[in-house]
């Protein structure tokens, strides 16, 4: 069984809790599934302080106490997991960027390799794809593997073909996500994907020992690794993963 978990959000438990319940549905008819609702307003996490210490020395340092280690433990015990909000302001919901803000750090060390992920953003009138892209991304540089998410329309009261729509693009965005959770290899990253890990773990390995994020990369061994997973690269990124890493290090130099 698949653990799935579904982080929201919006205080309403309106349009994007319904596009998460229909996603739910979709996805139960393709096999067992253990399906979590996680509303973001019913979690207290304080606001980033900014005070760098997370990237430093460690995000068990970080001085606020609040629910954001119990959140973090229903990342990592998820086999898939969808980030799903409203379009507010053309933006991310604020409970969703401050839940973003507070895992900032994980942009710096990503784990969740071997993790499915999708995004689901409900919207009035437009603006919505935009946010989807930034979830996608968002997903990407947390390490997960990102399946085509759902922009849906739902400007109330919906009419039936409105409703029609909305389930044949959440169907279809159900159906690549499970595809992704039994996906038995891992993705082979795109030159993007490696340029950034070649390139990041260069700048870091120019930093002094003392620094969390030089530890997290020394003790995963990603300082000898083609990449952040055991993978096996063709000869041409193989080529521009040396590249990759020259450039970093030129790049170093100059700071």
């Amino acid at each position: 069984m698949k653990k799935i978990t579904a982080f929201i959000g919006s205080a309403r438990r309106k349009s994007t809790f319904q596009a998460i319940q229909e996603f739910e549905r979709d996805l139960k008819q393709y096999g067992e599934i253990d399906f979590e609702y996680v509303f973001l307003s019913e979690y207290r996490l304080e606001f980033c302080q900014g005070c760098k210490v997370c990237f430093d020395k460690g995000e068990e340092f970080c001085p606020l106490k609040d629910d954001r280690n119990v959140l973090l433990e229903k990342l990592e015990h998820s086999d898939g997991v969808i980030f799903a909000t409203p379009n507010y302001a053309f933006q991310v919901s604020a409970r969703m960027k401050n839940f973003f803000d507070r895992f900032a750090y994980l942009l710096h060390r990503p784990r969740f390799f071997g993790k499915t992920f999708t995004a689901i953003v409900t919207q009035g009138i437009y603006g919505g794809n935009n946010i989807l892209k930034y979830l996608e991304k968002m997903g990407e540089n947390l390490g997960f593997h990102v399946t085509a998410g759902s922009c849906v329309s739902t400007l109330e009261p919906m009419n039936e073909q409105q409703q029609k729509k909305l389930k044949q693009k959440i169907r279809k965005s159900s159906e690549k996500f499970y595809k992704g959770l039994v996906r038995s290899t891992p993705p082979v990253p795109t030159f993007f994907r490696l340029m950034l890990f070649r390139m990041s773990r260069s700048s870091i390995q120019s930093l002094d020992e003392s620094y969390f994020d030089y530890f997290y990369y020394k003790e995963k061994g990603w300082f000898e690794s083609a990449y952040y997973y055991d993978i096996s690269l063709r000869p041409v990124k193989e080529i521009a993963g040396c590249f990759f890493d020259l450039l970093g290090r030129k790049m170093g130099q100059h700071k």
